[in-house]
C-alpha cells in the first residue's frame, strides 16, 4: 500500500531554548542553520529553527527542528497553550527528549481532512493567521477540549500539513532523489529517520491503519539487539522514515530509556558521507560519541553522547543512496 503521507517534515526537539539547541547542534554535530531558517512569529509565541543537513531541500527534504515554547499570549492559535501542557504533562515534564508534533506532510489534505471528518476521528484545525496563512491539523483533540489524547495516534503526536506551504523545489520528486555535488567525506547528507520507543507495537499500528490508512513498509524483529521494529515510510522515498520501536529484551538500551522515561520521540539519526572522516570531525569539534555495530540490522553508527546535546540523542550512519 503506498503512503498517504508525502515525507516526515522533520526530526523536531522541543526544548526550552531553541536557539542554544540550534546552535548545540550546528557546532557540535555539523547540521547547517541560517537566519533566514529561524522561525517566530509575532502573536505566535514560539521560536523554531529548521536546520538542515544539506542546503539543498531536494537532496535532503526532512529537516531538524529544535522548537521552544515562550510564556507569552498566543493570539495566532489560543487554544495551543492548552494542547501544549497537555501534551508535555503526557511526554513527562522531566522526559529528556520531548516533541512538539510528529509533523507528517501530504499532497491531498483536503482528501486528509475528509476521511478523519468522516470516520470522527478527534482532531482541531487551527485558524489562519496572517503568519501562518495554512490549515494545521492536530490528531488526539478538538477544539472545545484541546487536550491530547493518544487514543487516535498511539502517542504520536501527529500534526498533518500540506507540502505547498514548504515550497520545496521541484527536483525534489525527482527519481532517484537528487544526491550532493562534490561532497566531502564528513559531510551530514540526510536525516535518514525519526526513533519512537513504543510499548505495543501492533496497538499503535492498528491505530494508524484504521485512523489514517497508514501501514509500515517494514515490520523487522531483531532477537539479538532485543527489539521489534515498524518503518513508516512516505511516497518520497529519501525523507526521513519514521521508525516505531518495541523493546522486547529488558537488559537494552531501548527498553532502560522506557523504562527509565516512558515511550516517545528516542533517536533522531543523521547519515554522512564517511563515517570515518565523520569521526575525525567530530573529534575536532570536542563533540563526544561512541560507535556501535548495528548487530543483525546491519551496518554500524556513531552515537553523540547525549551529554553534548542537552539530552538529545542524534546517531549517525553511513550515507546509502
Amino acid at each position: 500500500m503506498s503512503s498517504p503521507f508525502t515525507m516526515l517534515l522533520s526530526g523536531d526537539l522541543m526544548v526550552k531554548d531553541a536557539d542554544r539547541m540550534a546552535d548545540l547542534l550546528v557546532q557540535k554535530v555539523g547540521a547547517q542553520g541560517h537566519a533566514n531558517w529561524r522561525q517566530a512569529f509575532p502573536g505566535h509565541p514560539y521560536v523554531a529553527h529548521f536546520l538542515r543537513t544539506h542546503k539543498s531541500l531536494a537532496v535532503a527534504p526532512t529537516r531538524l527542528e529544535p522548537q521552544g515554547h515562550l510564556d507569552a499570549p498566543n493570539e495566532g492559535d489560543p487554544m495551543f497553550p492548552v494542547y501544549l501542557h497537555s501534551l508535555e504533562e503526557f511526554q513527562g515534564v522531566s522526559r529528556p527528549i520531548k516533541t512538539h508534533a510528529t509533523v507528517l506532510i501530504t499532497e491531498d489534505l483536503e482528501a486528509m481532512v475528509q476521511r478523519l471528518h468522516e470516520r470522527r476521528v478527534p482532531f482541531r484545525v487551527a485558524r489562519l493567521t496572517p503568519e501562518m496563512p495554512f490549515d494545521r491539523i492536530w490528531l488526539g483533540c478538538l477544539p472545545e477540549d484541546p487536550r491530547y489524547r493518544p487514543d487516535v495516534d498511539g502517542g504520536l503526536c501527529i500534526e498533518i500539513m500540506a507540502a505547498g506551504p514548504l515550497q520545496l523545489p521541484e527536483s525534489t520528486y525527482d527519481v532517484p532523489a537528487p544526491e550532493p555535488r562534490d561532497p566531502q567525506p564528513a559531510d551530514l547528507v540526510r536525516v535518514v529517520a525519526r526513533g519512537f520507543l513504543v510499548r505495543d507495537l501492533d496497538a499503535i499500528l492498528a491505530l494508524l491503519s484504521e485512523n489514517l490508512e497508514w501501514s509500515p513498509t517494514t515490520i523487522e524483529e531483531f532477537p539479538e539487539e532485543g527489539l521489534r521494529r515498524a518503518r513508516m515510510g512516505f511516497s518520497l522515498g529519501h525523507s526521513g522514515t519514521l521508525d516505531l520501536i518495541e523493546p522486547t529484551k529488558w537488559a537494552t538500551d531501548e527498553s532502560r530509556y522506557l523504562y527509565n522515561w516512558g515511550p516517545g520521540p528516542y533517536y533522531i539519526r543523521l547519515s554522512a558521507i564517511d563515517l570515518d572522516a565523520k569521526a575525525q570531525d567530530l573529534t575536532e569539534r570536542g563533540t563526544r560519541f561512541t560507535r556501535h555495530s548495528l548487530g543483525s540490522a546491519g551496518g554500524e553508527l556513531i552515537r553523540i553522547d547525549p551529554d553534548e546535546l542537552d539530552g538529545a540523542l542524534i546517531e549517525i550512519v553511513p550515507h546509502t543512496s
